[in-house]
Formats: structure tokens, C-alpha cells, sequence
């Protein structure tokens, strides 16, 4: 059994390379490398003013707004949420999250039918200096 408490998550800071508003703390506490078949998960924090970066998932994905008020975009489309909120993202459907609030936002996203999960952003991530994350190929550097 695999079990984790993201109150005790390292997290990796990631911003954007032009884009300065985007920057968040963020790391994928199960996924395959850790035995999982049809899910994945990512875990992440925005400060207030912040936002998360526009981009698109290999999945679905749930985002869980465990902490903070946000507005989510999803393909063109925006609305406010809040702690308790739970905003559905379809595959491959571009999507951002803002923090709207005055507290850092603490959100869970669910990754269904995949173990393993490509992030392709508008621009691209510092420190890591690409605009893809692919949890496999981190895993693997990181093994």
C-alpha cells in the first residue's frame, strides 16, 4: 500500500520563463513509477496573483481546491472556485488556474486512465528550461 501526506510533500518551484505571473510550487506524489496502472495525481501550491500557466494533459483531470480562491480556465472558458470546488479539465483541453485569493492556493489534480502524464505548457519552465513535463522521463532523471 501506497500512502502520502501532502502536508509533508517536497515540492519544486517552477516559474515561467516570459511569463512572470506564472510560478507555483508543485510535485506528482503517486504515479507510475510508484506501481500505480490507471491514475496519476500532482499536487501544487500558488501564491496569491500567481497562476499555474496555460497548458494542456496527456489525461483527464479532476483539480481538487483543497485550500485558496481561484478562477480556472478551461478551454476558453473561466470561472471562480473555492476550498471544496472541483473543476473537471478533458484531455488535451488547455487549461490555467489563478490565484484570485489573499492565501497561497493548494490544489490536488486526479489523473484518470494514465500512470504516467505529459504537461505541455504555452511557455516554458524554469529552472528545468522546457516547456514539457513528462512524469516518466522526470522519473527516470531522477532515479
Amino acid at each position: 500500500m501506497k500512502t502520502v501526506n501532502i502536508n509533508d510533500l517536497e515540492l519544486n518551484e517552477f516559474y515561467g520563463v516570459n511569463n512572470k505571473k506564472q510560478h507555483c510550487k508543485a510535485t506528482f506524489p503517486i504515479l507510475g513509477a510508484h506501481g500505480t496502472k490507471q491514475t496519476a495525481n500532482v499536487y501544487f501550491e500558488i501564491e496569491p496573483g500567481d497562476e499555474l500557466g496555460r497548458h494542456t494533459d496527456s489525461a483527464e483531470e479532476l483539480l481538487f481546491i483543497l485550500e485558496g480562491d481561484v478562477e480556472v480556465e478551461v478551454g476558453g472558458e473561466t470561472a471562480p472556485a473555492q476550498s471544496g470546488s472541483i473543476a473537471l479539465v478533458p484531455l488535451m483541453v488547455p487549461h490555467n488556474i489563478v490565484n484570485t485569493g489573499n492565501e497561497k492556493a493548494k490544489i490536488l489534480g486526479f489523473f484518470g486512465g494514465a500512470n504516467n502524464i505529459v504537461a505541455t505548457f504555452e511557455d516554458s519552465l524554469a529552472p528545468i528550461n522546457v516547456n514539457v513535463v513528462d512524469t516518466a522521463r522526470m522519473m527516470e532523471e531522477t532515479a
